[in-house]
């Protein structure tokens, strides 16, 4: 039989007699009746509960669950008396009587000797019983379990009464809908007409739920108030607050409640002192409430019920199994979001990360609409490039000058024909358009975002959320209080210490004490933490932030070296095949180990921003949750382009010439770009990182880790279960599923991958016109895996109330405007864009691209090679060579200046930098021309806000002048009381049956 207690705990030997441990409450001087602390003892004990959902009475919602681990002396020695059935409510009321406290000595039933006692331990009961006493002092009502199928497990149910929900969503501000209903305006006209098309179009792609429907009418929204109740529909009290209402209600209490009493005695010993002084020291810190006692091992877990199972025949249909079916399964990938249902569930900050990640992926499709076209464009023309067919062409008989020293030999420019023919699906005058239609498209995303945001605030009653957002920003973190603490305490011992040594006047002395009573009182209060503080923090901070970025640039070094000794370790190899195609094998096996090293550094890098993160000790938790993405969104960002930004704008600029090549460590000669450009490198480099990373770390690692984790908990309690197999696989309660479920983490790395994927699609979007298809496809499996883990594979997480995203719109901003620049660079300096336009216009005398191969490529007298550095074959393509050629402008061995930078290098730097100038201005001119034209408001909600506020003004004049008639009713019958009483003798007037208080 399971048992379950009323804030109490029942030893394993005696199932017959339940022990009721009220020692907390005495040290608060509150004693809840009978009825709320024993009402256990008067159910049926075989009830079900609901599994777990509801008290043993199985009327009272589990509105929240604390976990800890219950750890007793062998022995049988108690820490409460021992109250019969039948003189329970005797008990209660006669709590004042000696105790058995832990520390003196007693001897339990049994008569043997006391084991020996871990202090800590019991410093943790005596804080869980303080705490929990404080907890029923504040309303809530409390039942312990540890009877459970767990080992060493135990739980304590909280929920909490009506009083205490109408208290605190008062304190809250929590805006609740009354029974004023009204109307929403809808469209007329044509607008109309095409919504109703559309909405018959997209019905079969609407999810079945309820919140989704459009909806014609709302109830009006008003701050909850006790002395309003009658503004609000209370006929059905159980459901008034949902669940998640409910739990947000608790989780604000538990924050709040302190514990800072702990009256009992330590044991006996040489540690007594110590221990003492170690447990008044933690006592002391403990005057914040649930995050303390988590981070002190006090609870193990905190965390508020899911609805119920997901997915069963016998399983009663609640909000989670609604979202499993019609949100988490991956059949439904096809349809809308359940928006309202997920935020009537997991709360606003979570609705908000879905509906955002919803707006982002159809936003997707017409960008990967316009890359598809863009792609095929280059398709189309790869046949009509000129520069391309003269690569290809074998009469023009170009010789190249060699990749590497000594072994590398001269090659046919031919052979880089495939090279170039893919160079230009991706480099053609259409992805200048794609450039500036993206940026015109984050432009317009962003926009269209902020839009969809205010039509949920208005829709969620979110509006004027700012006050209450500033007074939980200011709340401070339980690290925070802790560092408080011990500077403080250290000030303290300070001080004491100046005392003893300065002899003190005895008139003084008396004064002296009261002083330093007083300052103990709010010791912490008075103290802050500066920067001083903070410091070697900061400094921790800059040093590891500088020496991983370092280390980032150190490895992309070391790939860099592979790729030339590889590239120059296979020019030695006798085949032909594996010769042709060097290029490609180092390119696509230096990819691979660019994405394994940035799959890995990105695990370490946010372990470790996490870590720095908490050594500077922030003061509230928006301010951690602030600098901890501050610090990942940079080491990860640099950790991910990195690589990229390399082969974009470093690859092949720093190179040297022929007989006068730049070296690393006086050995490795600096590659070199293909004939063709570095852009379609940089292609498969964007391609593989950026598909590596979702298939690797976004999907498979979402999936695996969390049930990898879930099974590893499952073996683990497997084994610390009880030897009856049978009684382990009995149907758990649901506050002990929920336990072995996976902690909710936050949304920061949700929110990261996507910010890093939103980088790809942005930032070098120019060479890579189908970087939005493959984020499209991505995130449609990512909706679904994201809402699965949170229905099927995560604990349910405390509804946090919030009104935008937060930092993460500035850091889109920031890569949208970025992407601009970065754009502009990348068609300017990496592709042959402007080469093209400024050949076609300078120097082209036939007003075509016939001769630009031509143009592009510089000589080269093999002669002037230095010692050791020419090829060991020069006779490799059968004859020999005198003049090589290399990409650059330069003057020719028979000038006058030779291999000086010749006037077309000139020309065509001054086109790239003003092309940069030109096009970045003018998409920020037409990025901001977006921003300024799309209102960041709907107009019709804007109407709607403005109605809502002359309905609720209306609404209290109604509710004023219904008093105003009542209090002049009043007055009036009072007015025609006291008219007898002018027309007759007094005392007529107090004979009057109708005079309210009769004759003296």
């Amino acid at each position: 039989m399971r048992v379950n207690e009323k804030y109490s705990t029942l030893p394993a030997e005696d199932r017959s007699v339940h022990i009721i441990n009220i020692c907390a409450i005495e040290d608060i001087g509150y004693l809840p009746s009978e009825g709320t602390l024993l009402n256990s003892l008067s159910v049926d004990p075989d009830a079900e509960c609901r599994h777990g959902l509801y008290f043993r009475d199985g009327r009272r919602k589990v509105d929240y669950i604390l976990v800890y681990h219950p750890k007793r002396p062998s022995g049988s020695r108690t820490l409460a008396r021992r109250v019969q059935h039948s003189d329970a409510a005797l008990a209660a009321r006669g709590a004042r009587q000696d105790q058995l406290l832990p520390g003196k000595g007693s001897v339990g039933a049994a008569g043997g000797p006391e084991p020996p006692m871990d202090y800590h331990e019991d410093d943790k009961r005596f804080r869980r019983e303080e705490y929990e006493g404080n907890l029923l002092e504040s309303g809530l009502e409390l039942e312990r379990d540890e009877d459970t199928k767990i080992h060493g497990v135990g739980f304590v149910k909280i929920h909490a009464p009506w009083n205490v929900l109408c208290r605190e969503a008062e304190f809250l501000k929590l805006k609740m809908p009354t029974k004023k209903l009204y109307h929403i305006n809808e469209t007329r006209g044509l607008l109309k007409k095409i919504n109703s098309v559309l909405q018959k179009i997209t019905d079969p792609i609407q999810p079945k739920v309820a919140e989704h429907r459009p909806q014609t009418t709302k109830r009006l929204s008003y701050p909850f108030s006790r002395e309003k109740q009658h503004l609000f529909d209370l006929s059905d009290k159980d459901s008034f607050f949902d669940s998640k209402t409910r739990s947000t209600i608790v989780y604000e209490i538990l924050k709040r409640t302190t514990c800072t009493k702990a009256k009992y005695s330590m044991g006996q010993g040489e540690g007594r002192k110590k221990d003492s002084a170690l447990l008044n020291k933690r006592r002391k810190c403990s005057k914040y409430g649930i995050t303390s006692l988590l981070a002190n091992g006090v609870y193990s877990a905190a965390y508020p019920l899911h609805d119920g199972d997901y997915e069963g025949e016998n399983v009663d249909f609640n909000d989670r199994k609604l979202l499993y079916q019609e949100w988490a399964s991956y059949g439904v990938f096809y349809k809308y979001q359940p928006i309202d249902l997920v935020r009537k569930y997991f709360g606003e900050k979570i609705g908000l990360y879905f509906a955002w990640l919803g707006v982002y992926t159809q936003m997707l499709i017409p960008a990967s609409v316009v890359g598809i076209i863009v792609f095929l464009y280059g398709c189309a023309t790869v046949d009509e490039n000129i520069p391309s067919m003269e690569m290809c062409d074998q009469r023009h008989n170009i010789t190249m000058c060699p990749l590497c020293d000594k072994t590398c030999s001269y090659w046919k420019m031919s052979s880089a024909c495939a090279t170039a023919r893919a160079s230009h699906l991706f480099d053609n005058p259409a992805t200048v358009f794609f450039s500036v239609f993206m940026a015109l498209w984050a432009a317009t995303f962003m926009e269209h975002w902020k839009r969809k945001q205010m039509r949920l605030r208005y829709h969620w009653d979110l509006t004027g959320f700012e006050e209450e957002e500033e007074a939980v920003k200011d709340h401070p973190r339980a690290e925070y209080e802790a560092r408080v603490l011990e500077k403080s305490l250290r000030k303290e011992s300070k001080n004491k210490e100046k005392r003893r040594h300065i002899p003190e006047e005895s008139t003084n002395k008396w004064r002296q004490r009261v002083k330093t009573a007083m300052a103990g009182v709010k010791l912490t209060d008075k103290v802050k933490l500066t920067w001083r503080d903070r410091f070697p923090a900061y400094f921790t901070n800059l040093v590891s932030i500088v020496f991983m970025i370092a280390v980032t640039f150190a490895i992309v070094l070391g790939v860099i070296i592979y790729r030339i000794s590889t590239a120059a370790a296979l020019a030695m190899n006798s085949s032909p095949s594996v010769r042709s195609n060097i290029r490609v094998t180092v390119t696509a096996t230096a990819v691979i180990i660019n994405l394994v090293v940035i799959i890995l550094l990105d695990e370490v890098y946010g372990c470790i921003a996490r870590w720095l993160t908490k050594i500077e000790v922030p003061k509230t938790e928006k301010s951690f949750e602030e600098r901890l993405i501050f610090k990942a969104f940079l080491l990860k960002f640099v950790n991910s382009y990195t690589p990229i930004f390399y082969v974009a704008f470093f690859k092949g600029r720093f190179v040297g010439r022929p007989g006068d090549y730049v070296y690393i460590f006086r050995s490795f000669r600096m590659e070199e770009c293909a004939p063709g450009g570095c852009l379609m490198e940089l292609c498969i480099q964007l391609s593989i990182i950026m598909l590596g990373k979702q298939l690797i770390q976004n999907n498979l690692f979402e999936i695996g880790i969390p049930k990898m984790k879930k099974f590893i908990r499952y073996l683990r309690l497997r084994r610390q279960s009880p030897s009856d197999h049978d009684e382990f696989v009995k149907r758990k309660q649901r506050y002990e599923v929920d336990y072995t479920l996976e902690p909710f983490a936050g949304l920061t790395p949700e929110y990261m991958e996507m910010i890093i994927q939103f980088g790809f699609v942005t930032l070098f979007v120019a060479s890579f016109p189908l970087a939005p298809l493959f984020a499209l496809l991505n995130n449609i499996i990512e909706i679904r895996l994201d809402a699965k883990k949170f229905v099927t594979e995560l604990r349910r997480p405390v509804a946090v109330r919030a009104k935008d995203i937060g930092i993460w719109y500035n850091i889109l901003r920031g890569v949208g405007k970025l992407a601009v620049i970065i754009n502009a660079f990348v068609i300017s300096f990496t592709s042959d864009f402007i080469p093209r336009l400024v050949y076609l216009y300078m120097y082209s005398e036939s007003g075509t691209m016939h001769g630009f191969v031509n143009h592009t490529l510089s000589s080269f007298n093999v002669s002037d090679f230095q010692n050791g550095t020419a090829p060991n074959d020069p006779l490799d393509l059968g004859y020999e060579v005198q003049i090589c050629r290399y990409k650059d402008y330069r003057e020719p061995p028979w000038s006058e200046h030779k291999y000086d930078i010749s006037k077309d290098f000139w020309a065509v730097l001054a086109a790239r930098l003003a092309f940069v100038i030109v096009f970045q201005n003018l998409v920020m001119f037409m990025s901001d021309f977006v921003d300024w034209v799309i209102p960041d408001i709907p107009k019709d909600i804007s109407q709607q806000v403005h109605k809502e506020k002359v309905l609720m003004v209306e609404l209290f004049m109604r509710e004023e002048q219904g008093k105003q008639q009542l209090l002049d009713t009043w007055m009036e019958k009072d007015r025609k009381k006291d008219e007898p009483c002018n027309n007759h003798s007094p005392k007529a007037c107090l004979d009057s049956p109708e005079y309210p208080g009769g004759a003296l």
